[in-house]
């Protein structure tokens, strides 16, 4: 399997060709004088914080929300268009680490996904509203991987999801299919009031490359545009793709 980073839902770029940037521009081009993001006090990791900048100094939401998944430090933040954060909260993520959704994976059965499969992919993607197969709505993150953000899914007792959200360990945030699971207080209060109005971004730090690569890859391609994911949104096209891949996991 090819590593690199997503940008939208199908662009990739392979691991070989990160490296070449990096060592071309010897680090991500440095963001341009402008304000930077404003955590509010928050604690976040120093990719997080200079991520969350280069959003703003580049203005690659085009006016639009956006949220930071932070793997490493298991933590999700959300802010508005302007780089305010309006809220952070621990997340669960992907029982497997890497930073590439394995090819297909959006079409299988959850059961057929094994243990290596269950990836939370790093990148940037266009994100919208929608729904699963179920009766859930849910934040969209990669459609064709069946990758989503949503409130902490609790069915299955022995998990204990809400008790490893809770924990201060980040330890025991390895437990999701792929999709970013956040408390529902968190997605209630603060993923829906931003991405309700308007459709927006997630960028999801990688755990195994550095920011660096990431960033020179984002700084080199164009965002996709804003109106042809609103074409794909019909993320209640709950039967687009066969087996229960689009389950919230």
């Amino acid at each position: 399997m090819m590593l690199g980073f997503a940008t939208g839902f199908r662009r990739m770029i392979p691991i070989a060709a990160l490296a070449l940037a990096h060592q071309a521009c010897a680090g991500a081009p440095a963001p341009t004088k402008t304000a930077p993001a404003q955590f509010a006090g928050r604690t976040a990791s120093a990719d997080t914080r200079r991520l969350a900048d280069w959003v703003v100094a580049s203005g690659d939401t085009r006016g639009r929300p956006f949220i930071i998944v932070d793997k490493v430090a298991a933590r999700v933040f959300a802010f508005d268009a302007h780089g305010v954060v309006h809220g952070s909260a621990p997340t669960l993520l992907g029982a497997a680490r890497g930073d590439i959704s394995p090819p297909g994976i959006g079409t299988l059965r959850l059961a057929d996904i094994t243990p290596a499969m269950r990836i939370t992919p790093a990148g940037r993607f266009e994100a919208s509203l929608g729904r699963d197969l179920g009766p859930r709505d849910i934040l969209w993150v990669d459609y064709d991987a069946a990758i989503s953000l949503h409130r902490v899914i609790t069915t299955n007792k022995v998990e204990h999801r809400l008790a490893r959200l809770a924990s201060p360990t980040i330890d025991d945030n390895r437990i999701s299919y792929g999709c970013i699971n956040v408390p529902a207080s968190f997605y209630d209060k603060v993923v829906l009031p931003l991405f309700k109005p308007a459709n927006g971004v997630v960028y999801i730090l990688p755990e195994e490359s550095p920011l660096d690569a990431m960033l020179a890859h984002l700084s080199s391609a164009a965002p996709p545009a804003p109106a042809a994911q609103a074409a794909r949104k019909g993320a209640d096209r709950a039967n687009d793709l066969p087996g229960a891949g689009q389950l919230s996991r």
